[in-house]
């Protein structure tokens, strides 16, 4: 992510020191690994109270990932209680899990395509249908009276929300930084968006 971000010309500082992040002006929360280690890892430094502060500043933040599944209120990984930014749950994938008669296999890895349900800056010139990367078992559900915050989905045997945006939080399930031109361009966008 960091080299992704420089390559495209902006500064950047990967840090969990709160008082450089409090400083930011934006903030970039990439994840990887279980739902109830990483709360328990933001917890255990204040970054979890940091964050709903930074989006309480509408200050922008992109979750990427497991960075976007601990924005919603409860995890099904490790039974977690999330952040709770975003009404909706973080559910694993069914297995058996099937498309057109053919398994598929979880954890969902590759490309898949990324239907734009709303329009949003960061997504600005991400044509309709473009594939992004992703490696995931588990997927976000937005609670049926939130579906405002949805940008955009994504179908793999069942149909998920990929990229969520409420005020000046965006999160997307793919990785941007994987996920070659298309990926540093929604990347980009979020570096000079400026939420109202």
């Amino acid at each position: 992510m960091e080299r992704a971000v420089r390559f495209l010309g902006h500064e950047v500082e990967v840090t969990d020191d709160p008082d450089k992040i409090r400083g930011a002006d934006r903030i970039i929360f990439p994840g990887v690994g279980a739902a109830g280690k990483a709360m328990r890892d933001l917890q255990k430094f204040g970054l979890d109270l940091l964050l709903k502060e930074a989006f309480a500043q509408r200050r922008p933040i992109l979750g990427i990932c497991l960075g976007t599944q601990i924005i919603f209120e409860h995890s099904e990984e490790n039974d977690t209680p999330c952040l709770g930014l975003i009404p909706g749950r973080v559910k694993a994938f069914p297995e058996p899990l099937h498309e057109d008669g053919q398994r598929l296999k979880i954890p969902h890895m590759g490309w898949n395509r990324l239907t734009i349900e709303t329009g949003h800056p960061v997504f600005f010139g991400v044509l309709p249908e473009q594939e992004f990367y992703f490696v995931h078992g588990f997927y976000p559900e937005v609670e049926k009276d939130a579906g405002q915050y949805v940008v955009g989905t994504t179908r793999y045997g069942i149909t998920f929300a990929s990229a969520v945006a409420r005020e000046s939080l965006v999160a997307v399930q793919f990785h941007p930084e994987k996920s070659g031109r298309a990926g540093l361009m929604v990347l980009n966008n979020f570096c000079q968006w400026r939420p109202c």
